[in-house]
């Protein structure tokens, strides 16, 4: 039943998109937590403890309007499942190493950076420092946080990228090879058929074996995205998305929307979906996320074979 009534909403939205109306901003008030606490998991998937797990919401770049929604959505679905304790922060000292020592998995959500370094440590530290400031030791503050979060996945915490948080240190080839890509451009929103890589992988159960259709900005990748390295869940078929960039139109083949790696004794996720509340609607979607959660916190044996080895 929950999943007629998303894909109804889906209906009325993509007529509405298809006539050049953009998907308006959701209001964040008690009813809309309702309704996603009312089409929340009501248990894990996957057997495990309860483990902690740290919203990072902060962004010093494009920001998208969703944030305090995927917020709230991460926190519904983690206390109505039982199977985490969620803290949101906006705090970079959270990257501190000892203070990443407090949790199982680290959850960035459209932490989108900015300008010519796009280094998110780099941004908050110059904004912190104001006028006068050491760019050399700013840089060298920022680069070692970078490198506190690659010591923690690799000594087998987890991370979990959320749509624009793909951008958080999207020069850096380090942070670009941990993920699987770092973020090239996107067309317009649109509405999009999601579709399903490998239909018997545990992590995607969540869907019917077509997909799912619903309107987003349809990421495109590079850096690290050509080696493939990594195990892929969802992708669209390059032909179907309209607006790409002049000259670089992909006619075949496809994108990846999410995905997964394991890196060292910790495991990675990217999640494309979505700039848009209206997604998180889809009760599958939020299983999907629950399910990705349970992941990167080490509680999922599955397949991980990247594409290129």
């Amino acid at each position: 039943m929950k999943r007629l009534y998303f894909y109804a909403i889906v209906f009325f939205l993509t007529l509405n998109f298809a006539c050049g109306q953009s998907l308006p901003e959701v209001t964040l008030d008690q009813a809309w937590k309702d309704k996603i606490k009312s089409l929340a998991p009501e248990k894990p998937t996957f057997p495990a403890k309860k483990k902690n797990v740290l919203i990072f919401s902060l962004h010093t770049g494009f920001n998208h309007w969703v944030i305090p929604h995927t917020e709230e959505m991460l926190k519904i679905v983690s206390e109505k499942s039982g199977a985490f304790t969620a803290v949101g922060s906006k705090d970079i000292t959270e990257f501190e190493s000892e203070n990443l020592k407090k949790y199982d998995a680290v959850i960035l959500n459209n932490t989108c950076s900015i300008g010519d370094h796009r280094n998110l440590f780099w941004d908050k530290l110059k904004s912190n420092a104001g006028a006068n400031y050491d760019s050399a030791a700013l840089m060298k503050k920022a680069h070692e946080l970078e490198a506190n979060l690659l010591s923690y996945v690799e000594k087998g915490g987890g991370l979990l990228v959320v749509h624009g948080g793909v951008t958080t240190l999207n020069n850096s080839m380090a942070f670009s090879e941990l993920l699987g890509a770092s973020f090239d451009y996107h067309p317009v929103q649109q509405a999009i058929q999601v579709r399903i890589e490998d239909p018997k992988h545990p992590l995607v159960q969540a869907f019917p074996a077509e997909g799912f259709n619903h309107i987003d900005e349809p990421y495109f990748y590079k850096n690290a995205y050509a080696e493939l390295d990594f195990k892929p869940l969802l992708y669209f078929n390059n032909s179907e998305i309209q607006k790409q960039r002049k000259g670089q139109e992909l006619t075949e083949g496809k994108t990846y929307v999410a995905w997964i790696r394991a890196e060292g004794k910790g495991k990675v996720m990217y999640i494309s979906p979505s700039h848009n509340a209206q997604s998180f609607e889809n009760p599958d979607l939020l299983q999907f996320y629950l399910d990705g959660m349970q992941y990167v916190a080490g509680d999922v044996k599955c397949d991980e074979t990247p594409l290129k080895k």
